[in-house]
This record gives structure tokens, sequence and C-alpha cells, in this order.
């Protein structure tokens, strides 16, 4: 290793360590892969499933401390497949989340992330039927800037719908549909004060 007046140069590109406190906040482009719509998409139903696999997009803010974690609030819509069976099937969520990072000591840090929420599934915007979503995932996040990061992240998200007869008078039973999502992340940081 290269040394120059007693340290590494690996030593000096290293970013220096977080001492204030941030309002993170920024956007993320999600796609959102349906493992299994459970009882929401019978085999027996009559009508095709109306729960399938799309894509969207996540507005998030909060509080990113100098320690290890962040703990903030999420918007996310994502256009679903239902199948033709809506102009535009439309799947929101409102939930919390939680990250907890791990400091390599370089720009790029991995955390875990989880967090609960809210979902509410209809066509164009509208409300057919609501649930609750959680999920846990592992992600990265790479330092453009002391103020500015991207990454990604790769989450699992079980989601209850409560049952519901959809405009084809095909019943649709209480049930968790399992989904596996990723998360492209462009994120700004304003800093809250110093420590």
């Amino acid at each position: 290793m290269l040394q120059r007046d007693g340290a590494s140069l690996s030593d000096e590109v290293r970013p220096p360590p977080t001492n204030v406190d941030y309002l993170q906040f920024g956007v993320a482009f999600t796609g959102e892969y349906n493992l299994n719509p459970g009882a929401i998409c019978p085999k027996d139903a009559i009508a095709p499933c109306i729960l399938g696999s799309g894509g969207g997009v996540v507005a998030r803010a909060g509080y990113r401390s100098r320690g290890p974690w962040y703990v903030g609030g999420a918007y996310e819509f994502n256009r679903i497949d239902t199948s033709s069976l809506m102009r535009l099937g439309v799947l929101q969520q409102l939930r919390g989340e939680m990250r907890y990072y791990y400091d390599l000591g370089v720009r790029t840090e991995p955390y875990f992330t989880s967090g609960l929420g809210g979902v509410a599934f209809g066509n164009e915007w509208g409300i057919e039927t609501m649930g609750m979503s959680t999920f846990g995932g592992l992600g990265f996040e790479f330092q453009l800037s002391r103020e500015n990061v991207v990454g990604a992240a790769l989450v699992y998200r079980p989601v209850l719908l409560f049952g519901w007869t959809d405009r084809a008078q095909q019943h649709r039973d209480t049930g968790i549909a399992h989904f596996v999502g990723v998360d492209i992340v462009l994120e700004a940081r304003e800093p809250l004060g110093s420590h």
C-alpha cells in the first residue's frame, strides 16, 4: 500500500464520518413481481387474476441519524397488471420505514430495511379494497457527495387485501399476496445541525 506522511492513500479517500443529522428525502423507481396472489386469485375463479406484477414510483422522506439509523415515511404507487379487468389498476401504499446501515468506512454503505403500512387497490386511483403490508430486505447506498446518494434495494413484501367483489362480479377473498420488489433510489440529504 502506498504511504504518504505516515498514512496510506486508502485512508485519505475514505469519506469523513457522519457528524450531522440529516433530513433525507428522494424518489425511487420500483418494480414489483407478484410471486403468488394467494386467495385473491383462487384457482376456481371464473374471471382471470386481478392482481399481477407492476411498477411505479416511491416518494420518501425521513430522519438520518449520525449513527446507523434512518426512520421515515414513504408513499408508493404501482401500476398493476389486472388482466384487463381494470383500465388502470393502481396499488397505493403509505408506510413507515427504517434502515440500519453498516458502516464499512467507504462511500458504499449496505443496509437492512423494513417497514409497515396501509395499502389501497383500485381502478384509476379509486379504492375498491384496502389492507396492510409489511416488508423486509437489503440494500445499499453510494455517496455521490455529502448531500446526494444513489442506491438500490431488494425487498420481500407480503400484502394483505380484504375481500371484495370486482367489476367482473368475481368475489375476491381476503388474502395475502407475496411480492418481490426492486427499488432504484435517488436521494438527497439536508443537514439539520452538527454535534
